[in-house]
């Protein structure tokens, strides 16, 4: 018979042993019973994978109590040099600043020697008997109270005993401001101002006044004029009703909500472009005032994730 269909047969010198098939046994391209190490190697990966998420977790668990002392000490930064959030609880600002919004207040540029110009919003201190004193005796516990207070402190929540207003700036030391003229204007140094920021159906005030500004003083003004007990209502303490510029906390510039108010806070320019006073000396003023440092836009976009760190509440002024 012819040899078609039969393997070949290779001769081998003697003594040499003959070549071994795949592992097991199992011919080429066959399954052999020893296909257990590859899935034994699919179950340590998996029990390699949980192991490693299981550490993972774990070092989440050890840098959580990092993670809120870093926010706490930015929050206590931003709250005592750079910026603050301020909820507004009085109409006193109305219509600009309604009940309830939440303006940004830039705290840094008074470092650098920057002073309110006129037309600004500026949140200060109570010079003294501009807010009611009634403060509620607290039935807190000593825990909870001085855990209330560790968090006002960092500014996570409003102190219960704060002095603060917000006002218009509309004189500067040296300024002369009077109201009103005989067609019912404010006059700064003379020059009539007109004001589109005043609340609905309000004078520039019911009030008449003059004023002369002290160097190092501000004379501010609610823009809701009918309810504002500002530096009208206060021209029998020293100062003459002007708040000292040490007082300052900083100014408003911008309200962040609620959403559908959200927008910058600019001094008008009726106020803004007024010429300065001629100091007491009689020398001419600067020819140049010093404005804020253009740090607002890429400061705020930075921290606005842990702006909710840093509310305080303003005190309520007198209806």
């Amino acid at each position: 018979m012819g040899t078609r269909g039969r393997g070949r047969v290779v001769d081998r010198p003697a003594g040499e042993p003959a070549e071994a098939g795949p592992p097991g046994g199992a011919g080429p391209g066959g399954a052999g019973p020893d296909t257990a190490p590859s899935g034994r190697g699919r179950a340590e990966r998996r029990r390699s994978a949980r192991r490693a998420a299981r550490r993972r977790r774990r070092s989440l668990l050890r840098e959580f109590p990092l993670i809120i002392l870093v926010a706490l000490v930015v929050a206590l930064v931003l709250k005592t040099c750079l910026i603050q959030v301020f909820v507004i609880p009085s109409g006193s600002m109305e219509q600009t600043i309604q009940v309830g919004d939440r303006v940004l207040v830039d705290k840094l540029t008074p470092w650098f020697g920057s002073e309110p110009q006129r037309g600004d919003v500026v949140v200060f201190k109570d010079p003294g008997g501009w807010l009611e004193q009634d403060h509620k005796a607290s039935d807190d516990g000593p825990v909870l109270r001085a855990s209330k207070q560790v968090l006002t402190f960092v500014g996570l929540l409003p102190s219960s005993d704060e002095q603060d207003l917000i006002k218009r700036v509309i004189g500067v030391g040296g300024d002369t401001v009077e109201c009103c003229d005989a067609q019912g204007r404010l006059s700064v140094n003379g020059t009539p101002v007109s004001e589109p920021y005043l609340a609905a159906g309000n004078p520039p005030s019911r009030q008449p006044f003059k004023v002369k500004v002290p160097a190092g003083r501000l004379w501010v003004m609610g823009d809701h004029r009918d309810v504002s007990a500002d530096s009208r209502f206060h021209m029998g303490n020293p100062g003459q009703g002007t708040i000292p510029l040490s007082g300052v906390v900083g100014r408003a510039f911008a309200i962040t909500w609620p959403l559908g108010r959200m927008h910058q806070l600019d001094a008008p320019s009726s106020l803004s472009s007024l010429a300065r006073a001629a100091r007491a000396d009689g020398t001419a003023p600067d020819s140049v005032a010093v404005g804020p440092l253009p740090v607002e836009p890429p400061l705020v976009m930075g921290v606005l994730g842990i702006l909710p760190l840093v509310v305080r509440r303003p005190g309520r002024p007198p209806e």
